[in-house]
């Protein structure tokens, strides 16, 4: 295969991986005007972001392993129609319910793509040192396209209605789809792989029994039985799937991979390095709008440095990988992360500079981190496993995202209604304590002076969430990064005792 040819099929994939990774982080700019035109509830808002990320999180392990049997290319061009289809359903979506259904067959055709594109780069890059560079600018498109989607959501709506964040996908699946069935050889697969479809049931209803247990808990007048039962039904979910795994000939995540160091280690950095990103994002840029009064527009361009930042650590890092230990790497990549989530922590009320510097600075932790967290996993995970180790890297990064919306999300909501106080004298429904945007909903239809005592309330209830949430976010950054640093110094020590023997 000519060089060309190898790095055009890397454009390709790429910019389907583009289209993903912006879906999840595309609505940030968006959702404060398709909450208001929609009349979407804070639950319904989240589901609308979760939706997409934990549908994908629980097909992506079937998807990935359908790919090694039926051929990575007719799954990854199968996934590009069923993407534009679900992008023109949700951009016309009259009411929440059905926006969230839209979103829900966007994660099916997202999960069809993703882990193909990291098994198209396995098979087509047989260079060690060009594999490292195709997965560094891989690594980089994922946590930076994350950092693009608000930006690109902000363009958009200073222009168009919130549908238009979805029709963008069209025309780019479109070409990929063209150029896809042109150029990426065809890839025969593995018939004798099974598909185990009951297991990535058992793992979707796992992670959305947890995840709807955390935000019924944290909701405002939220059931604690329904919180307790949805719990233990993931949980029971969760060790019925791994004990399905271990017990299998034929998982379909295969645990054992995670006896591998720097494949586990890789695991981590992905979830931890998706759950800051995809939380503090979404934090940030409704803060942006709600808050300082932003529009979608100024609010993706002020946290430009993310994706800019990664976009430049991605590939810096994928050319030194063949020279440093790649758990080193991680380790410091998330030290740097923390780094960047404590200045901003610093600045947040005091400088829109020192904010901007901060942001930088987490956007350079994770796009190295990511690309260390692909090629650790890609690297050593054995060749006849290349789509089931691509999976359970997106896996990682899938849950990572979708835990940090909801979980960063549920949060923020829990200690806003703590600290939100209806000024005295004010009549406003008792939704108004739920999130910041409906209590500027409710204060539109006040007095002026009640209105703005109102919004002055929310505001300092939101900043405060605000800030205990990014504190938590910087202290987990921080405890990877040590276990990261813990586990290189583990593996440094036997190897010498290898050596010295």
């Amino acid at each position: 295969m000519s060089k060309f040819k190898r790095w055009m099929i890397l454009v390709i994939v790429s910019s389907a991986l583009l289209l993903i990774v912006m879906d999840m982080t595309i609505l940030y700019t968006a959702l404060p005007s398709l909450t208001h035109d929609l009349g979407a509830s804070a639950s319904e808002k989240l589901w609308i972001l979760n939706g997409y990320s934990l549908v994908m999180a629980g097909l992506l392990p079937a998807m990935g392993t359908l790919g090694d049997r039926l051929g990575h290319k007719k799954i990854f061009t199968l996934g590009l129609l069923v993407f534009s289809a679900a992008s023109l359903v949700a951009a016309f979506s009259p009411v929440p319910a059905v926006l969230v259904m839209s979103r829900i067959l966007l994660a099916v055709g997202a999960s069809m793509m993703m882990p193909a594109t990291l098994s198209i780069i396995r098979v087509t890059f047989t260079n060690e040192r060009e594999l490292a560079l195709a997965i560094g600018i891989w690594g980089s498109i994922a946590s930076g396209g994350a950092g693009l989607g608000p930006i690109v959501g902000g363009l958009l709506l200073q222009h168009f209605w919130w549908g238009s964040v979805f029709l963008i996908n069209l025309p780019i699946a479109i070409i990929a789809f063209i150029f896809a069935l042109k150029i990426i050889p065809k890839h025969q697969g593995d018939s004798s792989k099974k598909w185990d479809f009951t297991s990535s049931i058992q793992i979707m209803i796992a992670m959305v029994g947890i995840i709807y247990s955390i935000k019924e808990f944290t909701r405002r007048e939220g059931s604690l039985t329904l919180a307790i039962l949805a719990a233990v039904i993931g949980v029971l979910s969760l060790i019925i799937f791994i004990r399905r795994q271990n017990n299998s000939p034929n998982p379909l995540l295969d645990l054992s991979l995670f006896k591998i160091p720097r494949f586990s280690t890789g695991f981590i950095t992905a979830l931890v390095g998706l759950f800051a990103q995809m939380g503090v994002q979404y934090m940030v840029t409704q803060r942006l709008q709600l808050v300082e009064g932003m529009s979608p527009l100024q609010a993706g361009l002020f946290t430009v440095s993310i994706p800019v930042a990664a976009l430049i650590a991605g590939p810096v890092t994928g050319a030194i990988m063949h020279r440093v230990d790649v758990v080193y790497i991680k380790s410091l990549s998330l030290f740097i992360a923390a780094l960047g989530m404590g200045t901003y922590l610093i600045y947040f009320n005091a400088g829109f500079t020192g904010q901007i510097h901060g942001l930088a600075l987490l956007g350079a932790g994770l796009g190295s981190g990511m690309t260390a967290a692909s090629h650790s996993i890609m690297s050593y995970a054995p060749p006849h496993k290349a789509g089931m180790a691509a999976s359970i890297e997106e896996v990682g990064y899938e849950l990572g995202g979708a835990s940090g919306i909801a979980i960063i999300g549920s949060m923020s909501t829990l200690f806003y209604t703590l600290a939100m106080k209806i000024p005295a004298g004010i009549s406003v429904p008792a939704n108004a304590k739920d999130s910041l945007d409906e209590a500027l909903i409710a204060a539109e239809s006040l007095p002026a002076a009640s209105a703005e005592s109102l919004r002055n309330a929310a505001f300092a209830a939101f900043d405060q969430s605000f800030f205990v949430v990014i504190a938590g976010v910087t202290i987990l950054l921080i405890i990877a990064a040590l276990i990261m640093s813990w586990v290189a110094v583990r593996l440094k020590r036997a190897k010498n005792k290898t050596a010295e023997g």
